[in-house]
C-alpha cells in the first residue's frame, strides 16, 4: 500500500520526536453519553435514571449480531442491576469508543513502517490511534475484547458509588454492602438505584474498580435451546412488532427519495443521460449526477426509479471487469507471478523440490453479499449541520466521506446510528454515505436514498476471487511430510485498507492489489504440525474491487486446507478424524473439538457413502483464539446439494450469552450454506451477470438442516464466534458430498467437479 504522509510520520516518529509528541497531546471528548433531565451519567457506558432505568451505551449498530444486549448484559452482571431495567442507547461518534483491538489487528494498513510498535491488542500506540482517530469501526469480532475491560470497570465504579451512598445512610461500611437486583442491601437494608442516583453520582468511585471475582457469563451447556432465557436480546421485541429502526425505515418532514443508477464496475464516468424522457412521472423532481453515477429524485423511491429506467443514464467505462480477463490473470499469477511467502516452517524448498505426491487445484469465484437490506441512508442538510440515518460499521469514515461529498467541516455532521439487516462486512464501505450527502447538499430537502437490488449487485464490492494450488508430499504411511499452498489473488486487505484509511477511490485503490496480503492468507496457514510448510500469496491486478465478507480469509484458508486434508486422507486408507488427530498434538483444544463434534454427530468414519464430512478450524485475532469442528450430512439429488444435517462444537472461551453465541454460529453455518450453493457471480463488460436475490442460489428455509451446536466450557478470554461457522462448514460439506458419491469439489460455489 502506497504509504500516507500520516503513516510516514508516525513511522518516523516511532524511531524519536514525534512519538514523544503525540504521546503529550491532550485528548478531550465532549461528553459522549448526555444524562436527560431524571437521569445521572456515571461514564462513556453507562446512566441510571431517577425511576431506576439503567441506559447503557452501545458504539455499535445492531447488525442481527446481538451488539445491543451483550454489552448491557456485561453491565448488568457486574453493576447487579435487573435486566428488566435495562435499556439501549446508541452511543455517538467519539474516541470514547475507539476498538483499540481492531486497531492492533489491522496495524499493518495504518501503521506500515512500524506496525510491531502497535499490533498487540494493549499496545498503547493502537489505544490512542483508536482514540485520537475515532476508530469506531466493528469487524472481525473484535467487540469484546476491545470493549469488555471498560464496560466492566464503568459498571463496577457505579456499583461502589451506589454502595457508598447507601453505605453512607446507614452508617456502615460501603464494602459490606451488595448490589442485587436493582438494589443495594445490607442485612435488613435495602435501597433501590433509583433512590440513591444522583447521591452515588457525587461520589468518588476506588481506583482501580473493584470488579466481581467471577467474569461475566453464562455455562453454554446449562442454557439449553428453546428455555427460558436471563438475558434475552434487548432488540427482538421492536423487531417483531415492527417498531425496531433500519436505515429504510426512517421519515423527516418534507423529505423526498432518491434511486441510482451506478456505472459498470471499472474506470466509469457518467456519459449522457436525457432528463426530458422523465417528465411525465408523477413526483418526479431533478436528477443529481455524481462521477460516476445519476440519482433521480422524487416524492416515492418509486416514481425516483421509474424515471432513472426512462433517462436510460450511459456511461464510458474503461478497463471493465470481465471475468475471462480475471481468470486469465489469476491464472497467470499462480502460474508465473511473484511470490510473498505468508509463512514457513522447516525447510520446504528442499521437501517441495522433488516430485509431489498429491496436488490439487482450487478455484474461487466473486461472492455477493446478499444482505436482506440493500444500502440505504437518509441525509439533511440545514444550516451547514449535515445529518445522516444509516447502519454503518465504520461511523467516522462515513462521516468523512459524507463531509467532503457535502462540503461540511466534519465537526458539522453528525451520525445517527439506524440498524442493520445483516452486513456481513457490507458496510464496512461508505460509498453511499458520500452520494446521499452530495444529493442533500444539491437538492436542499432531507433525501433518503435507497439502492435497488440490482444496484446492490452493481455497484457492492464481491469477495475477491483466487485461484490456488495445494501439493503435498507425505511419509511412507501416508502422514503429511511437507505442504505448499500458493494463492493467486488481488492483494484484497490492502485494497480495501486504502479506502478505509486513506479515502482512495475504488479506482484508485486498485493498485493496492499488487500488495502481498498475510493478513487475508493468514487463514491459509493450517493448525496442523506439519514439519515443512510454506504459505505463499501470489498478488493479481484485476480489474474488479473487491471487498471484505463474512468469514474472510478464514474462509478460504479453511476450505482449501481441510478440503486438502481430506483427500490425503483418502489417498492414505486412513479415517479422515484420526488423520487429523494425528497432526494436532500441539493443539490439545482443537483435538477436544474434533472428538466432541464426532461423538455428538455420531460420526461413521466418514466411509464412502455415508455422506458424512467433517473439518475444524482455528482462529485467532487480537491475541485470542476461537477453535470449532463441524460434522455436515450431505448429498446431492435432483435439486441440488441437500443438507441433511450439521454437528458443531466450538470453543470460544468464556460464554458470555449461551444463546447469542448460538445464534452466532447457527447464523453462520447457513451463511457458509449459502456461499456453497451460490452468492456468486460472474462480470461482463463490467456489470454482474446475477441481478436478482432469488438468483444467487440462498438456502430457503425449507432447506435449512437440523443443526445441533455445543460449546467447551472454557474460562478462557471470550472470542467473538460470528466467523467460525462460516470457516469450517463450507470444507465439512464438500468432504460429505465427497462421501456421498465420490465426487471432490475444489470451487466455490460447489458447481465445478473434480474426481
Amino acid at each position: 500500500m502506497a504509504l500516507s504522509r500520516r503513516g510516514v510520520l508516525l513511522g518516523a516518529g516511532a524511531a524519536g520526536g514525534l512519538l514523544l509528541a503525540w504521546t503529550l497531546a491532550p485528548r478531550r471528548y465532549v461528553a459522549p453519553l448526555p444524562a436527560s433531565a431524571g437521569e445521572v451519567a456515571f461514564d462513556s457506558w453507562l446512566k441510571i435514571g431517577t425511576d431506576g432505568v439503567v441506559t447503557v451505551a452501545v458504539p455499535e449498530a445492531e447488525m442481527g449480531h446481538g451488539i445491543t444486549t451483550l454489552i448491557p448484559q456485561i453491565v448488568a452482571m457486574e453493576l447487579g442491576a435487573d435486566w428488566r431495567q435495562i435499556a439501549v442507547e446508541p452511543a455517538p461518534v467519539s474516541g470514547a469508543y475507539g476498538n483499540a483491538a481492531l486497531a492492533a489487528h489491522w496495524a499493518p494498513l495504518w501503521l506500515p513502517l512500524a506496525t510491531c510498535l502497535a499490533d498487540e491488542p494493549g499496545d498503547w500506540l493502537a489505544r490512542r490511534y483508536a482514540e485520537d482517530e475515532v476508530f469506531d469501526v466493528m469487524a472481525d469480532g473484535t467487540t469484546i475484547t476491545a470493549f469488555e475491560a471498560s464496560v466492566r470497570a464503568a459498571a463496577a465504579s457505579a456499583r461502589a458509588m451506589l454502595a457508598m451512598a447507601a453505605a453512607n445512610r446507614w452508617g456502615v461500611a460501603w464494602e459490606e454492602c451488595v448490589a442485587e437486583s436493582g438494589f443495594i442491601v445490607h442485612d435488613k437494608n435495602r435501597l433501590s438505584f433509583a433512590a440513591l442516583a444522583e447521591d452515588a453520582a457525587r461520589r468518588t468511585p476506588p481506583d482501580p474498580p473493584v470488579l466481581r471475582p467471577e467474569a461475566p457469563g453464562e455455562r453454554a451447556g446449562a442454557v439449553l435451546p428453546g428455555a427460558a432465557l436471563s438475558f434475552p436480546r434487548l432488540d427482538l421485541p421492536a423487531k417483531v412488532d415492527g417498531s425496531y429502526i433500519f436505515a429504510g425505515d426512517v421519515r423527516l418532514p418534507d423529505m423526498v427519495f432518491a434511486a441510482i443508477r451506478h456505472g459498470p464496475l471499472g474506470e466509469a464516468r457518467l456519459a449522457g443521460y436525457d432528463p426530458a424522457r422523465a417528465r411525465g412521472v408523477a413526483g418526479f423532481r431533478r436528477v443529481v449526477e455524481g462521477p460516476d453515477w445519476l440519482a433521480a429524485v422524487a416524492t416515492t423511491w418509486w416514481a425516483a426509479e421509474r424515471a432513472l429506467g426512462l433517462i436510460a443514464p450511459r456511461f464510458s467505462v474503461d478497463q471493465r471487469a470481465d471475468s475471462a480477463r480475471i481468470e486469465r490473470a489469476l491464472d497467470t499469477a499462480l502460474r508465473r507471478g511473484d511470490a510473498t511467502r505468508i509463512a514457513e516452517r522447516g525447510n520446504p524448498d528442499a521437501w517441495l523440490s522433488a516430485r509431489f505426491e498429491h496436488v490439487a487445484r482450487y478455484a474461487v469465484a466473486p461472492a455477493l453479499h446478499a444482505t436482506l437490506e440493500t444500502a440505504s441512508a437518509t441525509a439533511r442538510l440545514v444550516e451547514g449541520r449535515l445529518e445522516l440515518w444509516m447502519a454503518s460499521q465504520a461511523p467516522q469514515a462515513a462521516r468523512k466521506a459524507a463531509a467532503e461529498a457535502a462540503e461540511v467541516p466534519l465537526e458539522k455532521v453528525v451520525l445517527y446510528p439506524t440498524g442493520g439487516g445483516g452486513s456481513f462486512d457490507r458496510r464496512l464501505e461508505s460509498d453511499h454515505a458520500a452520494e446521499v450527502a452530495l444529493i442533500a447538499r444539491q437538492v436542499g430537502k432531507p433525501v433518503q436514498l435507497a439502492w435497488s437490488r440490482w444496484q446492490e449487485h452493481v455497484a457492492g464490492l464481491p469477495r475477491s476471487p483466487a485461484q490456488a494450488v495445494l501439493a503435498a508430499r507425505t511419509a511412507p504411511d501416508g502422514s503429511l511430510a511437507a505442504l505448499k499452498v500458493r494463492v493467486a489473488m488481488p492483494g484484497a486487505t490492502a485494497e480495501f485498507g486504502e479506502r478505509l484509511f486513506e479515502g482512495a477511490s475504488r479506482s484508485d485503490a486498485l493498485a493496492a492489489q499488487d500488495e502481498a496480503d498475510p493478513l487475508f492468507l493468514a487463514g491459509a496457514v493450517p493448525p496442523y504440525a506439519i514439519e515443512h510448510l510454506t504459505v505463499e500469496h501470489c498478488p493479481a491486478r484485476i480489474a474488479l474491487p473487491t471487498g471484505r465478507q463474512r468469514g474472510n480469509g478464514a474462509a478460504l484458508g479453511c476450505f482449501l486446507i481441510e478440503t486438502f486434508i481430506d483427500e490425503l486422507a483418502v489417498r492414505a486408507n486412513r479415517e479422515p478424524l484420526s488423520y487429523r488427530i494425528a497432526m494436532l498434538g500441539g493443539d490439545v483444544k482443537l483435538v477436544g473439538v474434533l472428538q466432541h463434534a464426532a461423538t455428538l454427530a455420531e460420526w461413521n468414519g466418514g466411509t464412502m457413502g455415508s455422506g458424512q464430512g467433517l473439518a475444524c478450524c482455528r482462529m485467532a485475532v487480537a491475541g485470542r483464539e476461537g477453535r470449532i469442528a463441524v460434522v455436515a450430512s450431505a448429498r446431492r439429488d435432483e435439486r441440488g446439494i441437500r443438507v441433511d444435517r450439521l454437528t458443531a462444537v466450538a470453543d470460544i472461551g468464556r460464554v458470555i450469552n449461551a444463546d447469542i453465541a448460538r445464534q452466532q454460529i447457527e447464523g453462520g453455518l447457513v451463511f457458509a450454506m449459502g456461499l456453497g450453493s451460490g452468492c456468486a457471480t460472474a462480470y461482463s463488460d463490467g456489470l454482474p451477470l446475477t441481478g436478482r436475490l432469488g438468483l444467487l442460489g440462498l438456502p430457503l428455509l425449507a432447506d435449512c438442516p437440523e443443526i445441533d451446536v455445543e460449546f467447551i466450557d472454557s474460562e478462557a478470554d471470550p472470542f467473538d464466534p460470528g466467523e467460525l461457522g462460516v470457516a469450517a462448514a463450507l470444507p465439512a460439506i464438500a468432504n460429505a458430498l465427497y462421501a456421498s458419491g465420490g465426487t471432490r469439489v475444489r470451487s466455490l460455489p460447489f458447481l465445478a467437479e473434480t474426481t
